[in-house]
């Protein structure tokens, strides 16, 4: 800093440009300045200031973040509530200085859209929301209820100008709404994840609506129209909502089935209406919702109602006459069904994908919809963002709501539904945690694979029994990846596409297919292949593509083939009308097609991998030929401790032995092993119990059954005499023949297929 710079008197006022609050500051009253500028007006961090833009308010002054001091100093961060008190938007110029701050004597508030009932435990609350908060006449202020920010307005504070509530400040609250216009409820702070989407918008929307002559200086047209499209709950509404409501422009929005009419050109009309009501209000935005209902593709309608409507549509958008300074935004999860004539300039000049919400997007919705919760200390957001892969806003708006009701489950029982009023220490002391938030989490599955989702058993690497170096195997090539993606990155290599699981059947190849969706926290797809396979030509193969493009959208993904010799068999063997051949090579051209697969890891199981398409195993498509042998020894160890974790077995009983003992048994043959070994333990034990139960009660059936159950909680033991038993009935499944199968078929593979993309496996 130079010397004259130090004798400059400090600046006692500050023109700084609005920009958007961080979320953790929305609706508390705060605006986040640079350190330097606040020492220049003699404000520390904590002090109040006076913000000045078409209107005075009050905001509570903080230092900005670390992630700001990066660009532009010159800027204030102020939520949406504290711009709507100042009459600014986004982007405008604000005077900044220290405020004359007073202690309130009085302050009277009106809620700003409905009537309420108002007792004295409501107020208190409000006053404890309110201490420390600076208030100005006319401002806005939210007070959260029951997990919802009910807007109020300060009709009235004593003394008059900025003041401060207090313990002494007397809180008058109104039970009548205040006369004014509707609450714009929506601003772009709660709107998570779509910061990009957000700017390119209000560069397309405000900047025509609010200096059109730039565009004239510039002698061109601003752009007219904006399709919105993504996958359904991603906030395409939502963003038009918000566009209004920052915009101050006015907003009209178009509901296909309202404009709709059996009268012959009633329909058009009221298009026609509704185009000219926003010419006469202009600046003005008309929002069509799900556009792709009023306006489809014309040659594929079969009514003449709709294709007028489309003939309406284009002409009211891009005809003769000039629509002035009106701009459309329209919002479809269907692009592809809207007529194509709308997708060009002049109509819809610019199509923006909203795509489905980042780790980061998703922690900010979460932070957005938890704003008014009342979170406990062990609530990891970061956590619950890292496991919500493939969830939209809508999803997540859907877990916070579910983890809330799960906590209210535990809280009804102290609460006396039978009172007028739940007691205030009732409310505060109702908190969400993290298992309300976990138990929510298996409740709510991502929107979008509803109609294609399984519910997967919870099986993790230590429910599988021995496989150690298969395991390794998969967690680089599926869990490492879509844990790690930068190490992958790093390295500049493009983790395997496809696995290919192949062994007798029973050694656990489905077991390893659950493990690695449950461990690797990606969405988990499985494709049976009779639910494929349909009598109608060319429905099998939208299928398999409905399938893949669902697993693109909501990646990291995990699409599991079990038994994919069904779907997927050699072509030119099979004698059926070509629908397998067509599903190889629909297969085929989605796994290395043109369309790239980014985070999408296909696994699948055979036991005759002799009969697949030779075209599926090369590089690109399934990469890893993992054999998934019988189990040696210590694997068949493993399976028996897993097997039989909760089963009581007796001192005696050595796994070592019976591992020993039951070599070409695979893992489903151990598994009925111990089954029958139990069973043959508990029907042992009912005999025993049941003839004394009979010696003791006699004939009487109730007591007996008692006696049973009384005899059987402690009598049940699995000895080695009951697996000698078991093993007499169940016999191993694996032969020598089966095995010198799959090392022929390997041996072969070797010599046709690159080495690298096969892993060696000892064969026992």
């Amino acid at each position: 800093m130079s010397a004259s710079e130090e004798q400059r008197p400090p600046r006692r006022e500050l023109v700084l440009k609005v920009t958007e609050a961080r979320q953790k500051d929305v609706g508390r009253g705060k605006v986040r300045i640079d350190i330097e500028l606040l020492a220049q007006i003699d404000v520390q961090p904590g002090d109040v200031v006076e913000i000045e833009g078409t209107r005075k308010t009050a905001a509570i002054a903080w230092h900005l973040s670390q992630d700001d001091m990066i660009g532009e100093r010159d800027i204030i961060r102020m939520d949406g509530i504290t711009r709507k008190n100042s009459g600014v938007s986004i982007g405008d110029k604000v005077i900044v200085r220290k405020a004359v701050v007073k202690q309130a004597s009085m302050v009277k508030l009106a809620p700003s859209n409905f009537s309420i009932s108002v007792d004295p435990g409501f107020v208190s609350y409000v006053k404890k929301r309110l201490k420390e908060f600076p208030l100005v006449e006319g401002d806005t202020v939210l007070i959260p209820v029951l997990g919802q920010a009910i807007p109020f307005t300060v009709v009235q504070v004593k003394p008059a100008g900025i003041v401060i509530v207090n313990d002494e400040t007397i809180i008058n609250i109104s039970d009548k709404p205040v006369e004014q216009t509707k609450y714009p409820r929506v601003t772009y702070e709660d709107i998570g994840g779509l910061r990009e989407i957000i700017e390119k918008v209000r560069e397309l929307v405000e900047l025509p609506l609010r200096h059109p002559e730039l565009f004239k200086r510039l002698g061109i047209e601003p752009p007219k129209g904006i399709l919105l499209y993504g996958p359904p709950g991603v906030g395409k509404t939502l963003l038009a909502k918000a566009i209004a409501n920052e915009t101050d422009a006015y907003f009209t929005s178009i509901n296909g089935p309202e404009i709709m009419s059996k009268f012959y050109g009633e329909s058009e009309q009221r298009l026609r209406e509704i185009f000219e009501d926003a010419k006469k209000h202009a600046p003005a935005i008309i929002f069509v919702d799900e556009i792709d209902a009023i306006a489809p593709k014309r040659d594929e309608v079969i009514g003449e109602v709709e294709r007028r409507v489309v003939a309406q549509l284009l002409t009211l958008m891009d005809g003769l006459e000039n629509r002035g300074n009106v701009i459309v935004i329209a919002a479809t999860n269907r692009p592809n069904a809207v007529d194509p004539a709308l997708r060009r300039p002049g109509r819809f000049d610019r199509e923006i994908e909203i795509p489905l919400p980042d780790k980061q997007g998703r922690m900010e919705i979460f932070q957005i919809h938890t704003r008014n919760m009342p979170l406990s200390d062990d609530v990891s957001l970061e956590k619950l963002s890292d496991m919500t892969h493939g969830y939209t806003g809508a999803d997540l708006a859907s877990l916070v709501r579910e983890a809330a009701m799960y906590a209210l489950r535990r809280y009804l029982p102290k609460i006396d539904l039978n009172q007028d009023k739940i007691p205030a220490e009732v409310l505060d002391s109702m908190r969400v945690t993290m298992d309300d938030f976990m138990k929510a989490f298996k409740e709510i599955v991502p929107s979008g694979l509803r109609e294609i989702y399984i519910e997967i058993p919870e099986v993790k690497w230590t429910d599988v029994g021995g496989h150690e170096e298969l395991k390794d195997e998969l967690r680089e090539v599926v869990e490492y990846p879509l844990k790690y993606p930068e190490v992958y990155e790093k390295a500049g290599i493009d983790p395997a596409k496809g696995i290919l699981l192949f062994g007798p059947p029973g050694t656990g190849k489905t077991m390893l297919a659950k493990a690695v969706a449950t461990e690797s926290g990606a969405n988990f797809i499985a494709v049976r292949g009779p639910e494929v396979l349909s009598k109608w030509v060319g429905e099998s193969e939208k299928a398999i593509r409905e399938i893949f493009r669902k697993a693109r959208m909501y990646a990291p993904a995990v699409i599991f083939f079990d038994e994919i010799d069904a779907l997927a068999p050699m072509r030119g063997a099979s004698y059926d009308s070509g629908v397998t051949e067509r599903l190889v090579n629909q297969l085929l051209a989605e796994m290395d097609g043109v369309e790239k697969l980014e985070n999408v890891i296909i696994i699948a199981a055979t036991n005759r991998p002799d009969i697949l398409d030779p075209a599926l195993l090369r590089p690109g498509r399934f990469e890893k030929l993992l054999y998934v042998p019988p189990p040696d020894v210590s694997s068949r160890k493993d399976i028996l401790r897993v097997h039989s974790r909760g089963i009581p077995l007796s001192p005696d009983t050595d796994l070592d032995e019976i591992a020993n003992r039951t070599d070409g048994y695979t893992g489903a043959d151990i598994a009925a092993l111990v089954r029958e070994a139990a069973m043959r333990a508990v029907r042992e034990s009912m005999r025993v119990c049941i003839d004394t139960a009979t010696e003791k009660c006699g004939q009487n059936q109730d007591c007996k059954d008692k006696e049973v159950r009384e005899c059987m909680k402690n009598k049940v033991e699995v000895r080695p005499k009951h697996f000698g038993e078991a093993m007499s009935k169940i016999k191993p499944s694996v032969t020598q023949d089966m095995i010198q199968f799959y090392q022929n078929w390997l041996e072969k593979a070797r010599q046709q297929l690159p080495k690298a993309i096969v892993k060696p496996s000892t064969f026992t």
